[in-house]
């Protein structure tokens, strides 16, 4: 008998269909948010160019809509019965709300609300957020995906 015979016998796909968590295809967006916005910090700091403050206040701003999407999606994934991997998890609620406080931060004017607390807060937005995907792109544990219980 050949393959697709056996198949059709048997009544089961020769295809596994692994599905994946809504919130990793997501979670890239508001960590290159973040990170574009730590460079413009950077240059901000370097060059006193108010165009590098503004596009930090804006990079901010959108990495915490989109982190806003994936804590969404975190939540419908939960729901799917995925298990959550707390730290990488609270790595990144961390991250999200610290940006918070650095939108706050950015929001006043002058160089005083970049250097050195709006800076500084960047930075570590970006570790902790590159602690929390240092494993993969997912919040939750990979094991148990698709499988039958």
């Amino acid at each position: 008998m050949t393959k697709p015979e056996s198949t059709a016998l048997t009544g089961r796909s020769p295809i596994v269909v692994r599905r994946r968590p809504i919130h990793q295809m997501l979670v890239p967006f508001p960590v290159a948010y973040f990170a574009a916005a730590f460079v413009t910090d950077l240059a901000y700091w370097r060059t006193a160019e108010v165009m590098w403050y503004r596009f930090s206040v804006w990079l901010i701003a959108a990495g915490l809509i989109m982190g806003a999407f994936v804590a969404l999606a975190a939540v419908i994934d939960l729901f799917r019965r995925q298990r959550p991997a707390w730290i990488r998890a609270l790595a990144y609620a961390s991250g999200v709300v610290l940006s918070i406080f650095n939108v706050l931060i950015h929001s006043r004017d002058g160089y005083t609300a970049i250097v050195p607390t709006g800076l500084t807060l960047s930075g570590v937005v970006l570790v902790l957020l590159l602690v929390a995907i240092f494993p993969g792109w997912a919040l939750t544990n990979r094991y148990r995906i698709g499988a039958k219980a």
